[in-house]
């Protein structure tokens, strides 16, 4: 049991610094939804979700009130649909992913993950039916969010899905582009995705994963912001020792909240992701953290050590303060979901480049970035490739979560309204990685990936 105590100090943090728990999602297994019949399936995974579910929100409005902490979003992740769905072959998946928008809409959730395909090693007929249909699935749907898994430290990088996204996304981007190609921000390509994620749009219920599990997603940018500000000229190690120190409190707000809402519905706590997710307000951003830290502009050199700090204090402060740490778990920097990050562009501080670089500690990857419209599927596949290789190398996750905006170019912008946000579109080279990513196969798992 958690001593109430313990988060009193955070009320000021909730008041004035954008404390809030960004998500209560809830992770549920449609393994026993699996039907040969399309009918019988849909039916199913809209049976099972809504009533596992239908408390969920009313439960989160619940905890809001007793403890005054923000919730702002209730969401729940699935079985990945490329597995239930293998018996099947009648007509489109998208089908599916209609059952599933009704299901959220039902159960109040703003978003339902799991949309989703494994294929870091190899694709089934399965993984590639479903692949084939999130540009359709994704245009038809309003709460719907696709993830595909595409390398991992042990088995390498699957090229041949990676080309395939880079076209899937393209196709995603040509079906929503009345609405800046809104359907690209519910898709993400993965290396090293987690079965526990409870962000979208990469959430999944992983098949490690118990029948049904509450995960926490906590966020505080702007308390890491403020107590590094009131901390004034210290030096790095004691910068890092008030991050830490910020994180554990703002972990366990998460605790306390899972462990409630673990309680009230009934289902187990999985884990608490302590990242950091910024959003468009002001106040609320990892980039005026890393300029609040001494650099000038996000993006200067300097940027990368600056996250480091900032990402490996944020681990080490949250794991001392729940059990179960888990998810993504560090500093996101999503360009459209963050004021600084969004400033920084615009003025060209930021780079498509640096952020790669930025990627490789942070707990994602190039995240909501917008590109010219006419980049072509072959340049995308390559960027996917490259963020991939930070992973496999690095044994972390990343991702890329690309819109390439329909009608637009370098210098304008998209606009998605609410947590997305709205971003610059950013410059992309337009050499051609054209004969690399086509060669296809598999880029083999690095040496150090053999431990056993």
């Amino acid at each position: 049991m958690l001593n109430i105590s313990d988060i009193l100090e955070t009320i000021n943090m909730i008041r004035e610094e954008h404390l809030d728990i960004r998500t209560i999602t809830m992770g549920i297994s449609l393994l026993d939804c699996a039907s040969d019949d399309m009918d019988k399936l849909c039916n199913r995974v809209y049976d099972k979700i809504t009533s596992k579910a239908e408390r969920l929100l009313a439960v989160g409005e619940e905890i809001e009130k007793q403890y005054g902490i923000p919730i702002i979003n209730k969401r729940v992740s699935v079985t990945p649909i490329s597995l239930i769905a293998a018996p099947c072959r009648q007509g489109s998946y998208a089908r599916i992913a209609g059952a599933l928008d009704r299901a959220a809409a039902e159960t109040g959730v703003n978003f339902i993950g799991g949309y989703s395909a494994l294929v870091h090693k190899g694709m089934t007929d399965s993984d590639r039916a479903l692949i084939d249909s999130i540009p359709e699935a994704l245009s038809i749907t309003q709460r719907v969010c696709s993830s595909v898994n595409v390398a991992t430290t042990k088995a390498g990088i699957n090229m041949d899905a990676v080309i395939l996204m880079g076209s899937i996304i393209r196709q995603t981007a040509e079906l929503t582009a009345e609405n800046d190609s809104v359907g690209c921000a519910k898709l993400v390509v993965f290396a090293n995705a987690p079965e526990d994620n409870p962000f979208m749009a990469g959430a999944f219920h992983g098949i490690g994963e118990a029948e049904c599990v509450i995960n926490v997603g906590v966020s505080g940018p702007g308390v890491v912001s403020s107590a590094i500000a009131r901390a004034g000229d210290c030096d790095l190690s004691e910068l890092a020792d008030i991050i830490k120190k910020t994180a554990f409190k703002i972990t366990r707000v998460g605790q306390l909240v899972a462990y409630e809402a673990s309680q009230k519905l009934g289902v187990p706590f999985g884990i608490v992701d302590l990242s950091l997710a910024p959003t468009p307000a002001v106040g609320d951003s990892v980039a005026r953290i890393l300029e609040e830290m001494g650099l000038e502009q996000c993006g200067c050199h300097g940027s990368t050590a600056a996250l480091a700090l900032l990402n490996d204090a944020v681990k080490k402060g949250g794991v001392m303060a729940s059990s179960h740490v888990g998810g993504l778990s560090g500093a996101f920097i999503p360009v459209s979901e963050d004021a600084g990050m969004i400033a920084a562009a615009a003025s060209g501080a930021l780079s498509l480049e640096k952020l790669e670089a930025m990627t490789a500690v942070c707990s994602v990857g190039l995240d909501m970035i917008a590109i010219p419209g006419d980049t072509s599927a072959e340049v995308i596949s390559a960027i996917i490739a490259d963020e991939a290789s930070i992973g496999v190398v690095n044994g972390k996750t990343t991702a890329v979560r690309l819109i390439p905006a329909v009608g637009k170019k370098e210098g304008d912008r998209v606009s998605f309204g609410g947590l997305l946000g709205e971003a610059p579109v950013m410059r992309v080279s337009t050499l051609s990685p054209a004969a690399f990513v086509k060669r296809g196969g598999r880029i083999p798992a690095p040496i150090h990936s053999l431990r056993n």
